[in-house]
């Protein structure tokens, strides 16, 4: 009987200690550094520092509902009431978001760039893939909205949790722009974490893992694994989604851009990189990259495509 029980006791803390573990992983993922990030745009001259401070611009700090600030840029070169709102991916900060940012200063878009929760300059403690970050990004659109009035015509442009962000705001909370760009985002959380943990955690079973911690984040975090799941609430979207992904992406599959792509109703358009891995189908594939958003955006948002004079930017 006591043997039985030391080994009850035994499973009990193995599992509480693994699932501490993963869940902390989770909630605390290893974040690049501010300074490795902007030197890494400097040195591929995706950020200039010269343009970048020649930019009209201002700094606001955007209150998040759950009572940190979110550190915002806003970029207005332009006269034009139209915003595009960056949205980055975890463990990235806003400075990832200036190169995207560039593509649409130079057609007559304002931009708003900001850092995710526990990112950047911003509050917040935990990372959450897009759980707490829709609320935040619905707090950045509804102050855009309340500053430059219910006219402005937005976007919204997501990379990776960014992007899975972005549709969880979308299909969730409200489906408050005007258009969205999707560029690499996963499907569904808890199928991204198994396709993870079998490259890199092959010892132990996503089965076992991934309940366990999902029961942790609920408890720590609550909320679950299962509810940051872009792919099932896609339908919801009205407004024109255009998806990109890289074909060689093996971090998060291309296919769950295909699958959001296929259940997504309306307008939309997908776009498939040649060349880079994750997150790169920018940086690979620049001239197509700038082109299929000029397609989509004349297809679907500016019938007029009216020209605007390029303005100095960061690249």
């Amino acid at each position: 009987m006591r043997r039985l029980l030391r080994f009850l006791l035994s499973f009990i803390l193995f599992l509480t200690t693994l699932g501490v573990y993963f869940s902390n992983r989770l909630m605390y993922m290893k974040k690049k550094d501010d300074a490795f990030i902007l030197n890494r745009e400097k040195e591929a001259g995706r950020f200039d520092p010269l343009a970048f401070e020649n930019l009209p611009k201002r700094e606001v700090s955007i209150p998040s509902p759950f009572g940190y600030p979110l550190k915002t840029i806003i970029a207005e070169p332009h006269d034009q009431n139209k915003y595009i709102i960056i949205a980055h991916g975890v463990t990235e900060n806003k400075m990832n978001s200036v190169k995207y940012m560039n593509i649409f200063l130079k057609r007559g878009y304002n931009a708003v760039i900001y850092d995710h929760r526990r990112h950047g300059e911003s509050g917040g403690k935990t990372t959450s893939y897009g759980h707490y970050e829709k609320f935040d990004l619905q707090a950045v659109v509804q102050w855009l909205k309340a500053e430059k009035g219910a006219e402005v015509q937005i976007g919204i442009h997501g990379e990776s949790m960014g992007a899975a962000t972005m549709l969880l705001y979308a299909g969730m909370l409200e489906d408050g722009a005007d258009f969205y760009i999707a560029d690499c985002p996963f499907s569904d959380f808890e199928e991204q974490l198994s396709h993870r943990l079998k490259t890199e955690m092959k010892l132990l079973p996503p089965k076992l893992l991934i309940p366990l911690a999902d029961l942790f984040i609920r408890v720590r975090q609550r909320y679950s694994i299962k509810a940051v799941s872009p792919i099932s609430v896609i339908e919801n979207i009205q407004k024109p989604i255009l998806f990109i992904h890289s074909q060689l992406d093996d971090f998060i599959l291309p296919t769950m851009t295909e699958e959001l792509f296929q259940r997504k109703q309306g307008p939309k358009k997908l776009y498939l990189a040649t060349n880079g891995i994750h997150a790169q189908s920018y940086n690979e594939n620049k001239e197509d990259y700038e082109r299929v958003i000029d397609e989509f955006l004349d297809e679907y948002v500016d019938a007029k495509n009216e020209h605007v004079e390029p303005v100095p930017s960061s690249s």
